[in-house]
């Protein structure tokens, strides 16, 4: 029995052995085959395609950097702009509230001394807007043209935009003779002159929008500065699609233009409409924007002329209004909103004597 036992456990050896004279064994020692590389590989590459996928490389203008300092437009091809009649090429602006005359006179002021040749149209609704506040709006130059409300064709819309449809009126200033214009949200304001617009030979033009959650810098347009040619006929189509297309109806007309206009319009640089999402989004980007090209500075996201829920603001009270503005969205914009009252300050101090006869229009 002994002998049996000594000859079944003659080779064996203890896994824990430390002795010298029983070397310890790597038993999990396995040589690496094909499938084993394969499969490794395998997770890897998809842990890398899945890392790509959910955090892909940021576009081009999130990741933007000062690379190009030319300028955007060759001055030696501009020609100066030649009139057959006075409105033939236009700058056009709306106004749907009393709340906005200030903004109105104050963007004229800025088209003076940016000294823009094209003429002046206010489009306004007579229904919404007081003697008061259209002889504010039209203080600083701007001619008034009454037009027709055009009524959201479908329930949706912001509160805010139920009356810009009536923007499509644009289309019909053919018929007085504008062959050309640039159309200028009331919360705008310009600091260069930007007559090159009226060279360009399309038919509608804008630049694209900016939006601070995942849209980010997106392929449509914002509706607060275009460039368009009227045309009645244009009008005339548009005016039942807006009804029969299926689009987001919350943002009202510049949802239906993107869609209307979305494969053929011709998208414009962002320093014809500096949209203040563009700072929020990528500082360093506004930063040089300011500094050299931005011709058209667009109030979105603060507005320094009104208080509370679009309010309007009084004349005496503007200038505290726009000091509380600059308290804004953590203090984000105080240059921007300072540029403003800058502004405001001057066309009042212009326009000042037209605005206190402005108290007894009726």
């Amino acid at each position: 029995m002994f002998s049996f036992l000594v000859s079944r456990y003659k080779d064996y050896m203890p896994l824990w052995s430390d002795s010298p004279g029983h070397p310890r064994r790597n038993l999990n020692k396995r040589p690496c085959t094909p499938t084993t590389a394969f499969v490794i590989l395998s997770v890897l590459f998809n842990l890398f395609f899945a890392w790509q996928f959910f955090w892909p490389w940021p576009s081009a203008l999130d990741n933007y950097q000062p690379l190009n300092q030319h300028p955007i437009v060759d001055e030696k091809v501009v020609e100066p702009l030649t009139f057959e009649n006075s409105n033939e090429y236009a700058v056009v602006t709306g106004l749907y509230t009393d709340a906005f005359a200030t903004a109105v006179a104050t963007l004229g002021h800025t088209l003076n001394a940016a000294n823009s040749t094209a003429a002046r149209i206010l489009l306004y609704l007579p229904e919404r807007v007081s003697p008061r506040a259209l002889c504010v709006a039209t203080a600083s130059g701007f001619r008034p043209h009454a037009v027709a409300r055009i009524p959201p064709p479908h329930a949706g819309v912001h509160r805010h935009f139920l009356d810009q449809y009536s923007k499509l009126r644009l289309w019909t200033l053919d018929t007085i003779g504008v062959r050309a214009l640039v159309y200028l949200d009331a919360d705008t304001l310009v600091r260069r002159n930007f007559d090159e617009l009226f060279s360009l030979p399309y038919a509608f033009a804008a630049v694209p929008d900016v939006f601070l959650d995942s849209r980010a810098f997106a392929s449509s347009f914002n509706a607060g500065v275009l460039f368009l040619r009227p045309d009645s006929a244009v009008f005339e189509d548009m005016l039942p699609k807006i009804a029969t297309a299926a689009y987001p109806a919350e943002d009202a007309e510049q949802s239906f233009l993107n869609h209307y206009f979305g494969m053929q319009a011709l998208r414009l640089p962002y320093a014809y409409n500096a949209n203040l999402a563009i700072k929020k989004r990528q500082p360093e980007m506004w930063r040089d924007l300011m500094a050299a090209e931005v011709r058209i500075v667009h109030y979105t996201l603060v507005k320094p002329f009104l208080t509370g829920d679009y309010a309007e603001v009084e004349l005496e009270k503007l200038d505290k209004n726009v000091e509380s503005k600059k308290r804004a969205r953590g203090g984000a914009f105080v240059e921007e909103v300072e540029e403003w009252g800058r502004a405001w300050r001057q066309t009042r101090r212009l326009y000042g004597d037209v605005f206190d006869q402005c108290r007894s229009a009726t």
